[in-house]
């Protein structure tokens, strides 16, 4: 708690000498931009990296004139690169790999002997992909990427493409139309759980992503904490209030919706019939970590089978489904239905900084708010960094490209400051 005011604190003083400084940043500030080609061809198909010419030590100290730099660059409109872009760059494999930094990778023996497995399910943007791809890569783990079957023929090409450079990446044998709320969502990720079981890594835990997460630890950090866990699982867990109940005490149907999602599962006035198995409902969020074994049972459950085919009709399932079953008496790494709450603060799974909490759990967003959440900015690269979690959501370029640069520019620095403590294993030549 301490420090978590420590950081409230230093939110606050932040701002306060941020706008005092913001001024002066603004007459001293001209705003330069490095173009870094994509590929050694002038073909106008393949667009430039981005890399804006800021501090990220600066914006990670919170210096007001860099983090004004960070603001004044949010307000160009500067195009990051198209899904055809990732199309053609991706054409030619070994030049993709050696420009984006996959093929010269170091590991660790304890990287090598914790192999991680991911679950990425995704629809948009896929140079977002991309990166998230890139600061969350290691030769030794396994990806598995689930795209939206409503995604454009071109994101889905870009994300074939990915899958065709990088050995150990695949994409999802079985693919969903995965609509908001709905059951499609945790049957992606389930299709890809499935598929990693079955891979030849024989890896030790398996996390989840969305298109819109970034990392807050390398990969060195992800293996020491996940090591601490000792088979146990790591997701938010809680009993559900008497608003979050009626997600499955009645039935739903998935109805066309006038928003980006296309259609909703909407509340009927159908009851449910009870949870098969007397299993007691518990409440969470659809991001997990998850140790091999307890995947293992879960995919070859009849409880769990069933369990599944209850939540078809009921709303975001995804955010029941893993919440409950890891209160399931006898399930590897599970916790007793008399366990206390674990919250999303407790877990540290994903950081989200919700609108109507900021300023009492949490500094305000530097950003801006898409449905109560805080898309993140700059000026939060510091917190963010040392709240604890192992990774957040939301981030966007359109919002704030220098956050996802200055991100990707620690966790870099962080992963070859731990890799000097150890014995790597490099790839030849």
């Amino acid at each position: 708690m301490t420090s978590r005011r420590f950081l409230l604190k230093l939110g606050k003083t932040f701002l306060t000498s941020f706008l005092s400084a913001l001024a002066l940043a603004f007459l001293l500030v001209s705003i330069k931009y490095i173009y870094i080609p994509a590929s050694p061809s002038q073909d106008p198909i393949i667009e430039p990296f981005v890399k804006h010419n800021i501090s990220c030590e600066g914006i990670y100290n919170m210096d007001p004139v860099e983090v004004g730099k960070s603001l004044i660059i949010r307000r160009k409109t500067i195009e990051e690169g198209s899904d055809e872009s990732l199309i053609k760059t991706t054409e030619d494999c070994p030049f993709f790999m050696k420009h984006r930094g996959y093929g010269n990778m170091c590991i660790s023996e304890e990287e090598k002997d914790f192999p991680i497995a991911y679950s990425l399910v995704v629809h948009k943007n896929a140079w977002m992909v991309e990166k998230l791809l890139r600061a969350v890569y290691s030769p030794s783990n396994i990806y598995c990427i689930h795209y939206d079957q409503k995604s454009s023929a071109q994101f889905m090409a870009a994300m074939e493409g990915l899958a065709r450079c990088l050995p150990n990446v695949f994409i999802s044998s079985k693919r969903e139309a995965v609509y908001y709320a709905s059951i499609s969502r945790l049957k992606a990720d389930l299709n890809c759980l499935s598929d990693l079981l079955v891979s030849e890594v024989k890896w030790k835990y398996v996390i989840n992503l969305c298109g819109q997460d970034f990392p807050l630890k390398s990969n060195m950090e992800l293996v020491s904490e996940l090591k601490l866990l000792k088979g146990s699982n790591m997701l938010e867990t809680s009993k559900p209030s008497d608003l979050k109940k009626e997600r499955f005490l009645y039935h739903h149907e998935l109805q066309e919706a006038s928003f980006e999602y296309k259609k909703l599962p909407v509340k009927t006035q159908q009851e449910k019939t009870q949870p098969p198995h007397g299993i007691k409902m518990f409440i969470g969020n659809a991001y997990f970590v998850l140790s091999r074994e307890f995947v293992e049972f879960t995919n070859s459950s009849a409880v769990v089978k069933d369990f599944l085919a209850w939540s078809e009709d009921t709303y975001s399932p995804d955010e029941h489904f893993w919440a409950t079953l890891v209160r399931l008496p006898g399930v590897p790494g599970g916790l007793p239905r008399s366990h206390p709450d674990v919250t999303d603060l407790m877990s540290k799974t994903r950081l989200v900084k919700w609108h109507y909490l900021e300023e009492n759990l949490y500094p305000p967003c530097s950003g801006t708010h898409v449905r109560s959440v805080c898309i993140f900015g700059a000026a939060e690269l510091y917190w963010l960094l040392n709240y604890g979690h192992w990774f957040a959501n939301k981030f966007d370029p359109k919002v704030d490209p220098v956050l996802i640069q200055c991100l990707e520019e620690k966790l870099i620095e962080k992963q070859k400051l731990l890799q000097k403590q150890t014995t790597l294993i490099c790839p030849k030549g």
